[in-house]
């Protein structure tokens, strides 16, 4: 990673509830013949007897799935907001442009299951993407016998222990205070990543200006 101290993350605190915001995951490993697989797969953190283990399922009859099967080792990759910053933002002119941006790297390796553990992980995860409505059609439990007796026999959870984790938030907390303000600002009159990007950042104004 982007080994600066200024933008390094090592609260555990900060990073679940980054990963628990942004928690579709890219998670890239080797197969048994050295070539690279990856996916997309939303993950749920789980913390048990002061570990750390990201949780999700995924497909059988993928190839990420039969590489990760024979080979755990996987890297994880968490994204946030990201956007581009013009040095014309900043009360130093003489400064380039540059690219703010958050990420989550993680270390680990991959084991499977299935099961009663598997029913319960479906449980819990429409459950809490459907904000905890017990009556919304899509939860595991409301779903229809026929439709979980075709999809249940195809899929496998899956759990990370997570060995190293780090995290790169480049949110400008290097420039002064009126530099990032104006970053901010600028940010938030755009849409989509930028924006979300500024409100970021003026979530950390504090934090980085007390």
């Amino acid at each position: 990673m982007y080994n600066v101290p200024n933008y390094k993350e090592d609260n555990v605190d900060e990073l679940t509830s980054f990963i628990n915001r942004y928690p579709l995951a890219f998670i890239t490993g080797l197969d048994e013949n050295g070539s690279f697989v990856g996916t997309h797969i939303p993950l749920i953190v789980e913390n048990r007897n002061n570990e750390m283990f990201l949780v999700g399922h995924m497909m059988k009859q993928t190839d990420h799935y039969q590489a990760m099967f024979k080979n755990s080792r996987v890297l994880v990759v968490f994204n946030g907001p990201n956007g581009y910053v013009s040095a014309s933002w900043g009360t130093i002119k003489s400064k380039g442009s540059t690219w703010n941006y958050m990420t989550i790297h993680v270390n680990g390796s991959v084991s499977f299951f299935e099961g009663d553990r598997l029913i319960n992980l479906m449980r819990d995860f429409t459950l809490q993407h459907e904000k905890g409505d017990k009556n919304s059609p899509t939860i595991f439990d409301n779903l229809t016998d026929s439709y979980k007796d075709r999809l249940m026999p195809h899929i496998t959870g899956f759990e990370i222990k997570v060995e190293k984790i780090e995290g790169v938030f480049k949110l400008s907390q290097d420039v002064n205070e009126a530099t990032y303000l104006n970053i901010m600002k600028e940010l938030e009159k755009k849409e989509g990543l930028d924006k979300l990007l500024g409100e970021e950042m003026k979530n950390r104004r504090e934090q980085f200006f007390s």
